[in-house]
């Protein structure tokens, strides 16, 4: 069967259709010539046999009658002219030439017919594997079984009444042959998985194509993969298989979460980390340069008058040095008596005034001092070093 048309073929085709339409016209009109001179003859010769007539009249009318039909809504008419294709009617009533001159042939174009491969559900209940289709090896050598239903509908009444004898049985055919060469480029674990959907659309395609090239004139509209599992026999291992598939799986999932929740809560923290030290190091640089700053002009300072800076510098060390101490032992000259200072009453206001201390210290006291805001004397051991 050539695939395709050559168009020298074409008309020569239409013009033997041109002359063979001219011929049946010609020969319809001497048919009914031909009856009207035998009626007429019938008249003349065989008056008393009107009957006759009539009766043939009535045959005749009738034979016109039944050329007459109606194309129902999503039908096609496919007229044939002594079996060969004439034309195409559209749905309402028609007339063509009585039997056996021309004959019409009505197709549903709108019906969605369907076909199995590799089960046969005569019991909607029950669907059981026709394994001699089901049966199939995939691209890791491996044995599926695969259940499939394929949907179609006419798309030209011409094509599908002409050109192929037995449309569903070729569309059969060729559906097992796509499928097994689609289910055989890939492996077993991705035909069961993720896979179902693209060797669905992959298979679709191709029959398709291939029946295109055959000009059947149908279109597939669906396929429906049903089922895909390994044989019956191997079924338990398969679904230990899964199992362990989904539990690898679904600790995967667990450990991404996990890692979703630590992550950024360790960047984060790390963000912290780096914009404290990066703080603490500008921190430390400025007090660096300023005390840098400050002991450069205290060079200068110091160049200029060194005693007084000597002095001014003593005086503030000790004065950072008793800010932060609460008891001071103050040692008199010439004397054998040791001052306790309680600093930190004093910094409180609990003790007299600095100058009133001193000139008290001045006058030693051996009395009792009963006040307990004046400054307490202590003894010094012998031996210990003034």
């Amino acid at each position: 069967m050539s695939l395709k048309n050559d168009p020298s073929d074409s008309e020569e085709k239409v013009s033997f259709e041109s002359k063979f339409d001219d011929y049946m016209g010609e020969l319809y009109a001497k048919l009914l010539k031909n009856l009207h001179s035998f009626f007429s003859y019938l008249d003349q010769k065989i008056p008393k046999t009107m009957w006759v007539k009539g009766g043939l009249t009535l045959f005749f009318l009738a034979w016109i009658g039944t050329g007459i039909y109606i194309v129902d809504q999503g039908n096609r008419g496919v007229v044939t002219q002594f079996g060969a294709f004439k034309e195409i009617t559209e749905p309402g009533p028609h007339w063509h030439l009585p039997f056996p001159i021309q004959d019409v042939v009505k197709v549903n174009v709108e019906k969605q017919r369907y076909i199995e491969i590799g089960y046969r559900s005569g019991d909607l209940r029950k669907t059981n594997a026709y394994l001699p289709e089901s049966l199939m090896l995939t691209g890791d050598e491996n044995i599926v079984s695969v259940r499939m239903a394929i949907q179609y509908q006419i798309n030209s009444a011409k094509d599908f009444l002409f050109n192929v004898k037995n449309v569903e049985s070729t569309l059969k055919q060729v559906t097992e042959s796509v499928q097994r060469g689609v289910v055989g480029k890939r492996p077993m674990d991705y035909l069961l998985t993720e896979g179902r959907s693209q060797v669905v659309s992959d298979i679709k395609t191709e029959i398709q194509q291939s029946m295109a090239k055959y000009n059947t004139g149908i279109m597939v509209t669906s396929v429906n993969l049903q089922d895909a599992q390994p044989p019956e026999q191997v079924q338990k291992a398969f679904e230990d298989a899964i199992r362990a598939r989904e539990d690898k799986q679904r600790l995967i999932n667990k450990a991404e979460s996990y890692a979703n929740e630590v992550i950024p809560k360790a960047r984060g923290a790390a963000s912290r980390m780096v914009q404290e030290a990066l703080g603490y190091e500008a921190k430390v640089v400025a007090q660096a340069s300023g005390e840098a700053d400050r002991f450069d002009r205290l060079l200068v300072e110091y160049e200029k008058s060194p005693s007084v800076t000597h002095k001014r510098l003593y005086l503030e060390a000790k004065e950072k040095l008793f800010s932060n101490t609460d008891k001071v032992l103050v040692n008199l000259e010439n004397g054998n008596n040791m001052l306790y200072l309680p600093m930190q009453q004093g910094n409180q206001g609990l003790i007299p005034p600095a100058a009133e201390n001193a000139s008290r210290l001045q006058k030693p006291d051996n009395r009792e001092n009963k006040n307990v805001n004046k400054p307490k004397r202590i003894r010094r051991r012998s031996g210990e070093a003034s």
